[in-house]
């Protein structure tokens, strides 16, 4: 139930062992927050990369489903920039390039990041690893989540090694396109238009949001901590003195000109850039959106006279989870429910960064439905 990116993984996983499977999506288009816009500007829903030192990539790379794609080169990380201080610099702060450094430390579960951190590393570098940290939680103060959470965070995404991040080519629809089709090849019956209010009879995997499972399961404990910010698209001609990145340290914001590595993704002669600021407690959208607006003012010069396209929105609790001090993954909302019954997404009980707890989930989900015996308990 659900035809996102979970939706689609436990499909495949299932059918491919063996298993006959209906797939419900309440939309009229597979995807859920993976989907892309149509061509002539193909934006993400948010910002999306995939990293390929983790099983996801490498479950869906032998699968054909993520190439041809483009790595980041040596020369889109020379157009990338710190906010910091209200200004651009290539440079972070010295305490923060310590921590990014810094390898084989193990952070606390139970304590707060932003403590950790500036018991470590210092308070300059604990507010800087905060900004830095805005891109991958969607949350205005990182510093009071988990320090084992954000630690993993820096060393996973920041570590200064050949970056592990991957665009694939044409956006991320293409990746739903090809896991609907293996998915059809494979036999399952993808029904589109499907709103389901109740369980059906058999083994069952609800790969929806937490929202739309607490009424499937008629749980309301299926919460979790998630991010709020506000998103922002744009479509510019092109000028050489815009830049690839900006990682604002100051608020947390993120620029990204993400059409460089995949030039596909907007016309010949334009760039398609993608920002997120997170939304502080109580913030109004316009007030997050010109706090945005002031990064595109420094890495994009003149960039109001050169827009072609532009979308805006807010996304809240559409990040993935956020473990809280004294909380882990294994804390989240259990993958396995009972009765026949498993649930999937990027807010359960599972390993990986972002959408990689979606893919990580549904095969755990998938795993365990063709274990079960024939009919569940309810079922029967």
């Amino acid at each position: 139930m659900g035809g996102g990116l979970a939706g689609l993984t436990a499909a495949i996983a299932c059918a491919e062992g063996g298993a006959a499977v209906v797939l419900h999506e309440a939309h009229h288009t597979l995807g859920g927050r993976a989907r892309s816009t149509a061509t002539p500007y193909v934006a993400n829903d948010g910002t999306h990369v995939f990293y390929s030192d983790g099983l996801p990539w490498r479950w869906l790379d032998e699968r054909g489903l993520v190439r041809p794609y483009a790595p980041l080169r040596p020369g889109h990380l020379a157009r990338a920039r710190f906010r910091r201080g209200g200004r651009l610099t290539g440079r972070p702060p010295a305490g923060l390039l310590r921590m990014i450094l810094r390898r084989g430390l193990k952070a606390p579960v139970d304590e707060d990041f932003g403590s950790w951190a500036t018991r470590r590393f210092g308070a300059e570098a604990a507010r800087a690893a905060a900004g830095l940290l805005g891109v991958v939680t969607y949350d205005a103060d990182p510093g009071r989540l988990s320090a084992a959470f954000a630690w993993e965070r820096i060393q996973r995404v920041f570590a200064l090694r050949y970056p592990s991040v991957r665009y694939v080519i044409g956006g991320w629809g293409r990746v739903i396109d090809r896991m609907a089709a293996r998915a059809r090849d494979l036999g399952v019956r993808v029904e589109t238009g499907s709103r389901v209010d109740r369980l059906p009879e058999g083994r069952v995997i609800v790969a929806t949001s937490l929202d739309a499972a607490r009424g499937l399961l008629g749980d309301d404990s299926l919460r979790w901590e998630s991010g709020r910010a506000v998103l922002l698209d744009l479509a510019v001609r092109a000028d050489p003195r815009d830049l690839f990145l900006v990682s604002d340290l100051d608020e947390g914001g993120f620029l990204e000109r993400y059409s460089l590595p995949d030039p596909s993704l907007a016309p010949a002669g334009e760039s398609l850039v993608q920002m997120e600021m997170p939304m502080r407690p109580g913030e109004p959208k316009a007030v997050a959106l010109g706090r945005l607006e002031r990064i595109a003012d420094l890495a994009l010069p003149g960039w109001r006279g050169r827009v072609t396209w532009r979308r805006d929105a807010v996304a809240a609790g559409r990040s993935g989870a956020l473990d809280l001090p004294g909380t882990s993954w294994r804390d989240r909302p259990a993958v396995e429910r009972g009765d026949g019954v498993w649930l999937t997404g990027d807010q359960v009980a599972a390993p990986g960064l972002l959408a990689e707890v979606s893919i990580n989930s549904a095969l755990a989900a998938a795993r365990a439905a063709l274990a079960s015996r024939s009919l569940s308990r309810r079922a029967a």
